[in-house]
Order: structure tokens, then C-alpha cells, then sequence
């Protein structure tokens, strides 16, 4: 793979136990918080909520890419929303997390907007990351 851009990030403090993290370029700062469901303080983000963000923006960016490169129909006002799940792993060993991905794509066919949720998948890098490792659900809504 041809490296095209690396983002830099860096957490302090205690993880995703009130601590922070962000871009070393002052872009995004973000306090860190276990959720309230998890027995924390919920009193700031928390690496699901940005991974669910990242995949939301990335996946809808890669089906405009999928359309435009496959001269596809994709609907100008398109949108992505995600779930990022956590929970511990049927192993007892960790946690681990599943996705669910809810598609909008007004105007297109049932078929169109399947194929293009298909195509979305091989482009992105988030899928392809995790493919075989994370459960991902992807709905059209």
C-alpha cells in the first residue's frame, strides 16, 4: 500500500477512564469518559462514539466514491448512521465491539441501494480493516 496520509493521535491520562486524546495537530481535543452504562461517569466521549463517527463519515464517503468511480445514481442528501457496540467477547478474554451501519438513500431502488452498500464495503477502509473480525449490519433505512 502506497501511503497517501497518516493522521497523529495521542491519549494521556487514564485511557478511556477520564482521559483525553486528540489529533497532535490541535485539530480535535476530546475528554475521555467511561459511559454511564459501563459503571462510569459518562462525563465526555468515548472510543466507541468516535469510532462510530469515523466509520459514519467514512463509509458514506466511500459509497460517493463507489458511485462516481461506477457512474452509479447516489442521492445528494445520503446519509450513514452508525452504532458501535461494546461488550465483552464470548471468549472472557476482552471486549470487543459490533456495528450496525443505517443507510439512507433516498430515491434509489431497493437493488440500486443494495449495490451500492455492497460497493461502499470493498471501498472503504474502515470494512476492510475490520472485515473478519468485527460484526458489521448494514440496513437501508
Amino acid at each position: 500500500m502506497k501511503i497517501a496520509y497518516t493522521a497523529h493521535a495521542k491519549a494521556t491520562g487514564g485511557g478511556r477512564n477520564n482521559g483525553l486524546t486528540g489529533t497532535e495537530n490541535g485539530r480535535l481535543t476530546f475528554t475521555i469518559a467511561t459511559p454511564t452504562e459501563m459503571g462510569g461517569s459518562g462525563k465526555g466521549t468515548n472510543p466507541e462514539e468516535l469510532f462510530a463517527s469515523g466509520y459514519a463519515t467514512c463509509y458514506l464517503g466511500a459509497m460517493r466514491f463507489a458511485a462516481q468511480r461506477d457512474k452509479l445514481s447516489m442521492p445528494a442528501d445520503a446519509s450513514v448512521s452508525s452504532e458501535a457496540s461494546i461488550g465483552p467477547r464470548d471468549d472472557g478474554e476482552g471486549f470487543g465491539i459490533e456495528v450496525t451501519l443505517n443507510v439512507s438513500l433516498p430515491g434509489l431502488s431497493n437493488a440500486d441501494a443494495e449495490e451500492l452498500t455492497k460497493r461502499g464495503h470493498v471501498v472503504c477502509p474502515y470494512s476492510h480493516a475490520i472485515k473478519g473480525n468485527v460484526k458489521v449490519t448494514t440496513n437501508l433505512v
